[in-house]
C-alpha cells in the first residue's frame, strides 16, 4: 500500500470515529439515514411546542398576576417565588436538551445563602436573580420558535422526508444556541458573584464577632481592673492621714492591679494585631505565638518577601486558633508550622501528633477559620484521622505588601 492511500485510508476512518468518541458537544455532521441521533432531534423539535405553551403560559401569568399585585405587599414576594420557579423550569429544558441534543452546560449556582440577613435581603437577592430572569426570558420567546419547528417538522416527516435529517440538524442547532445562551452560567462571573455576595456577609459576621469580643474583654477584664483601682486608691487618699500603714498597702495593692490591668490590655491588643506582627513579619509573630502553646511547636517559614498585611493578619490569627485548639484538645507532644510561597498563593500547614478526629462540623471554631479563609479566596483543609496525626492546610492568595 502506498503511503497516500496508507493516508487516504486513514481520513476515511476519521470520517467514521463512532459518536461517543468525537468531544463533547460535537455533533457528527447530519446524514439522509434517520439514525437514533436524528429521531431525538425530532422528538425535541416536536417537544417544543407543548413544553413552550408551558412556559409561556407561566411567564404571562408571572407577568400579569405579579404586575397587578405589586401595589399590595404580596407582589414582589409573588414574583421572587415565581423567579424560583423559573429556576426549575429551566432545569427541566436542560435536562431535556441534555437528553435529546446532547448539550452539555453546567447548572448555574444557587442562590447564595444570608446568614444574618434579614427577609428583605433575601427577598432582594431572590427579585435580582439573573438565572431566574433569563429563563423567562427563554421561556418568552420559545412559544413562535415552538410553532415554527413543530409545523416544520410535521409536514417534512411527509413532504421532505429525505433531507429530513438535515432540517432537523439545523432547528435544533438554534435550540441548542438558546439553550448555551441564556440557560447556561455565564461563564464563571455568575458564579463568582454568588460567592462575593455570600462571603459579604461572613465578613460582616466576623468583623460583628470580634467587635463583640473586644468589647467583652475591655469590660470584664481591664475595665473592671481600672475601676477596682480608681475605688482603691480613692480609699487610699482617705486613709492616707489617719493610717498611713493601710493606705501604703492599698496603694500597693492598686499597683499591683495596674499591672494586671496593663498586661490584659497588651494581649487584648495582640488579639487585634500583635506589635511584632506589623514591625517583624509573619516568621516572627508565628514564633511568638507559638512559644506560648502548651505544647513544643517548630516553625519554619520560607518566604521571600511579606504578603500585604490584611494577608498577614489572617494567616497569623489561622495559626493562633489551631494553636490553640492544639493545647486544649489535641493531647499532642509536637506540632509544627509550616510556611510557604507557591507561586501566587501562601500556603500554611499545621500538624501535631495528637489524638485527631477534628472535623470541620465538630465546631464552630473550624468552620469560622475556613468562613474567614473562604471570603479572601482561601482554602481550608483539615485532615485529620481517629488517632492522629492532625494535618490542616491552609492556602491564601499571595498579594504583594504596600510599604
Amino acid at each position: 500500500m502506498t503511503a497516500s492511500a496508507s493516508a487516504a485510508g486513514r481520513t476515511e476512518g476519521s470520517d467514521r470515529l463512532p459518536a461517543d468518541r468525537l468531544p463533547a458537544d460535537r455533533l457528527p455532521p447530519a446524514r439522509m439515514a434517520l439514525d437514533a441521533r436524528t429521531w431525538k432531534e425530532i422528538a425535541h423539535l416536536l417537544l417544543n411546542l407543548p413544553v413552550a405553551l408551558l412556559g409561556f403560559t407561566y411567564v404571562f401569568t408571572v407577568v400579569l398576576v405579579s404586575g397587578v399585585l405589586t401595589l399590595t405587599v404580596i407582589g414582589l414576594p409573588l414574583l421572587a417565588v415565581c423567579l424560583l420557579g423559573a429556576r426549575q423550569l429551566g432545569k427541566l429544558e436542560r435536562s431535556r436538551s441534555r437528553a435529546l441534543l446532547g448539550v452539555r452546560v453546567d447548572e448555574p449556582s444557587p442562590l447564595p445563602l444570608v446568614r444574618g440577613g434579614g427577609m428583605f435581603q433575601r427577598l432582594w437577592l431572590a427579585l435580582k436573580d439573573p438565572v431566574g430572569w433569563r429563563t423567562l426570558l427563554y421561556d418568552l420567546i420559545r412559544l413562535p420558535w415552538g410553532i415554527l419547528t413543530f409545523c416544520t417538522v410535521l409536514t417534512s416527516l411527509f413532504v421532505l422526508w429525505p433531507v429530513l435529517p438535515f432540517i432537523a440538524r439545523g432547528l435544533t442547532n438554534v435550540d441548542r444556541a438558546m439553550v448555551r445562551g441564556l440557560l447556561s452560567p455565564s461563564d464563571e462571573l455568575e458564579r463568582r458573584i454568588a460567592e462575593l455576595e455570600s462571603d459579604r456577609g461572613v465578613v460582616v459576621d466576623t468583623a460583628a464577632a470580634d467587635l463583640r469580643r473586644i468589647e467583652r474583654d475591655l469590660h470584664d477584664g481591664a475595665q473592671a481592673r481600672l475601676v477596682n483601682l480608681a475605688m482603691g486608691l480613692g480609699l487610699a487618699k482617705e486613709k492616707l492621714l489617719e493610717d498611713p500603714d493601710s493606705a501604703a498597702t492599698m496603694v500597693e495593692e492598686a499597683h499591683g492591679e495596674v499591672k494586671l490591668a496593663l498586661q490584659e490590655l497588651r494581649d487584648l491588643a495582640r488579639g487585634i494585631h500583635p506589635a511584632v506582627l506589623t514591625d517583624r513579619g509573619l516568621d516572627a509573630a508565628l514564633s511568638a505565638v507559638a512559644s506560648r502553646c502548651t505544647v513544643p511547636v517548630k516553625v519554619t517559614a520560607d518566604l521571600p518577601a511579606r504578603p500585604a498585611a490584611a494577608i498577614e493578619g489572617i494567616a497569623y490569627f489561622t495559626v493562633s486558633e489551631l494553636l490553640q485548639n492544639i493545647s486544649k484538645h489535641s493531647q499532642a507532644r509536637s506540632a509544627s508550622i509550616d510556611v510557604w510561597r507557591a507561586e501566587d498563593r501562601l500556603l500554611i500547614q499545621v500538624r501535631d501528633d495528637g489524638v485527631g478526629g477534628a472535623r470541620l462540623e465538630s465546631g464552630s471554631g473550624m468552620r469560622g477559620l475556613a468562613e474567614r479563609l473562604g471570603a479572601v479566596d482561601g482554602l481550608f483543609v483539615v485532615d485529620s484521622p481517629v488517632g492522629g496525626p492532625t494535618v490542616v492546610t491552609a492556602e491564601l492568595p499571595w498579594r504583594d505588601r504596600r510599604e
